[in-house]
């Protein structure tokens, strides 16, 4: 897990509160550093969205201080945040908003005034790096949800963030176009961006995130690596979050409490290390595999 330097965006929110009432975040404290994957998960109403939405400024604390790459964010350089750090909605239809996908993905650019053929090319590398290039004609409502998030993914891209933020991005897909996306976002990760992404697939953040942020009643109750916080009943237990499958099955068979795996890979490994070294094979199992 990589933290060195100075964050790239460093959220000090004491409180943000709908206009209903609502407390959406308090006392949060937020960092994200260069090339990392940092995983927000918790419980519905727990506050991931809100949180989530302060670190481009599309929400500002009502006490507290947003700062993106050392700059202080006011509502003079709002834009600065939000080219800094893009932003993929979880309903994705919310920022598709021209008649093709090409140029859905070019308005960003040409609102900064970036000349046409300039955007156009832009905006073709940015769904060829999604592997969205086949539907730069297609039509963005009538897309997949699959299809919307990479096409979203590709209209943040253009811009050249230094953080990538998705909110849900997973959420509503079947199993096929959930590794597409997955993959991609992992893509956009080995290419040297940070990634902040809320999720309530514990599986997902076990195997992507090099840190994990578990929100509870509007604020962040702790934060580590995976074999940290997903080992952490406690932590856990106050979110009504379940672990990983791979740490309930390490557990249920009294595999080395050292090891922590939180994947299935982690699991597969620790197994068969286990089948070269009978010694660590738990006691209630014998080298032939029986009880």
């Amino acid at each position: 897990m990589s933290r060195s330097g100075s964050p790239l965006v460093d959220l000090r929110c004491q409180s943000h509160t709908y206009a209903d009432g609502t407390v959406g975040v308090h006392d949060v404290n937020f960092e994200v550093y260069p090339d990392e994957v940092v995983a927000l998960v918790g419980g519905n109403g727990a506050g991931k969205s809100t949180l989530l939405e302060h670190l481009n400024a599309t929400l500002v604390p009502d006490e507290g201080e947003l700062l993106v790459d050392g700059t202080p964010i006011t509502d003079d350089n709002k834009a600065y945040a939000r080219k800094e750090v893009g932003f993929v909605f979880q309903d994705a239809d919310t920022q598709l908003v021209a008649p093709t996908v090409l140029d859905d993905v070019m308005f960003g650019l040409r609102n900064y005034g970036v000349p046409v053929d300039e955007a156009r090319d832009r905006a073709r590398e940015a769904l060829a790096t999604v592997d969205a290039a086949h539907l730069e004609d297609r039509i963005p409502h009538y897309l997949s949800g699959g299809e919307k998030r990479l096409v979203g993914l590709a209209g943040v891209l253009v811009l050249e963030p230094s953080v990538v933020v998705l909110d849900e991005p997973l959420a509503g897909l079947d199993p096929e176009r959930s590794r597409l996306v997955a993959d991609r976002i992992e893509q956009v990760h080995e290419e040297g961006l940070s990634v902040v992404l809320s999720t309530h697939d514990l599986e997902f953040a076990a195997g992507i995130a090099d840190r994990v942020c578990v929100m509870v009643d509007g604020n962040v109750a702790g934060c580590g690596a995976p074999h940290e916080v997903f080992y952490d009943d406690d932590l856990l237990g106050r979110a009504n979050l379940r672990p990983p499958s791979a740490v309930r099955v390490a557990r249920e068979a009294g595999l080395d409490a050292s090891a922590r795996p939180v994947t299935g890979a982690d699991l597969v490994a620790l197994l068969n290390d286990g089948a070269s070294d009978p010694d660590t094979v738990p006691a209630s199992v014998d080298s032939s595999g029986h009880g």
